[in-house]
């Protein structure tokens, strides 16, 4: 059977596990405002999913992503989820023979995407203490050449947590300029940020802003996201997108309510976020051996090294699964430095995040029992 199917089956499998303990997927798993479940209920009862949504989205929902997003001069597509706006950008604005300039670690399918539309790849390391676990300035200026024609960046970054300053944002933009490049600013986690700076504001004619509503609103399985960049960029996207007829209309409703009352219950949501960090942090730092190279994460996510201890972060994920928890392997995100770390997302209720972190040296000690682990997604 191919890879594909046999990881679809696997991740099946974990879909259909009762009181399976999500710490590998980034997605909000608390319960979020009222009024969100209820607009979903609303949207049912009264037989609006019936009708296809306007294609670039309800206009409603365009604003409101404008206002939090921090762009209120950008241009809305909303998309089926943020994946799918990568696709539609990358395969709109990537050519055969140029550069697609991004980071290691980083997200891997625009790697993919990139690929498949004919580009060079160009991944630089970033998993250095020494400049802090980020892309450095200098680093970008010297690997951008007339043949970039995309810098793809991940901030916060996935799966370290790390976040840009404005200053940093503010020179990547120029950088970009400087060679005609697109900047292709993916926003998934920067609600979870302390401090968040768009690209767009310094780049608006080719900086492009990837929204997600999974991480945030919890709406991974709904599929909700979008993208923000000039208005000529949005027509181009328009054009032949993946879906023509409209997203999700339950998820769009769900997305509205969810950001109107986001001021209301979101700030609760990050306080349990940054408790959990602390709990899972305290944990690892107690193994010997284990360090947790980015704290506090800007991110909803954790990363936490094993290497120092001798143990394969596969052996460690495979140890948790017998417990009916899930994390995620370094590998799923960077070949290069994926033999190093362990990734556990931490929007989770308190009780997944304290039932890791108890069993945190049983598993170190289960993990010394495995090779190689089968059945990991």
């Amino acid at each position: 059977m191919k890879n594909f199917q046999i990881r679809n089956q696997y991740f099946d499998q974990l879909c259909n596990t009762p009181g399976l303990m999500w710490l590998g997927q980034n997605t909000n798993h608390y319960p979020p405002h009222d009024s969100v479940r209820e607009a979903v209920i609303q949207a049912l009862d009264s037989g609006e999913y019936h009708a296809y949504a306007p294609p670039a989205g309800f206009e409603e929902l365009r604003e409101l992503i404008r206002v939090d997003m921090g762009t209120p001069d950008a241009a809305v597509l909303v998309t089926d989820g943020a994946v799918e706006a990568l696709y539609n950008v990358c395969s709109n604005v990537c050519a055969p023979g140029t550069d697609f300039v991004t980071t290691d670690p980083s997200w891997a399918w625009p790697i993919h995407f990139a690929k498949k539309a004919g580009a060079n790849v160009i991944e630089l390391p970033i998993y250095n203490a020494q400049q802090h676990y980020k892309l450095t300035i200098e680093q970008l200026r010297a690997a951008v050449t007339e043949n970039t024609r995309v810098i793809y960046l991940v901030d916060p970054n996935n799966p370290l947590g790390t976040c840009h300053t404005e200053d940093e944002i503010k020179a990547f933009a120029e950088i970009a300029k400087s060679v005609g490049a697109y900047l292709i600013h993916d926003a998934t986690y920067s609600s979870f940020a302390e401090h968040f700076t768009p690209a767009f504001r310094f780049y608006p004619e080719k900086a492009i802003q990837i929204y997600s509503f999974s991480k945030w609103l919890g709406l991974a399985g709904m599929r909700l996201g979008a993208v923000l960049a000039h208005e000529d960029l949005v027509e181009r996207f328009a054009s032949a997108p993946p879906n023509n007829l409209g997203s999700n209309v339950l998820s769009q409703r769900a997305a509205i309510a969810g950001l109107k009352s986001k001021a209301q219950w979101f700030p609760e949501i990050w306080r349990r976020q940054r408790r959990n960090q602390e709990v899972v942090a305290k944990a690892a730092l107690g193994i010997p051996g284990f360090s947790v190279p980015v704290y506090p994460s800007q991110a909803n996510l954790l990363i936490i090294e094993t290497v120092g201890a001798g143990i394969k972060p596969e052996a460690l994920v495979a140890a948790y699964q017998t417990k009916g928890i899930m994390i995620r392997q370094g590998s799923y995100h960077t070949k290069r430095f994926g033999h190093r770390f362990v990734k556990v997302s931490i929007t989770v209720p308190e009780a997944w995040a304290d039932r890791f972190s108890e069993l945190l040296p049983d598993m170190v000690e289960l993990a010394r029992t495995i090779d190689v682990p089968e059945n990991l997604f």
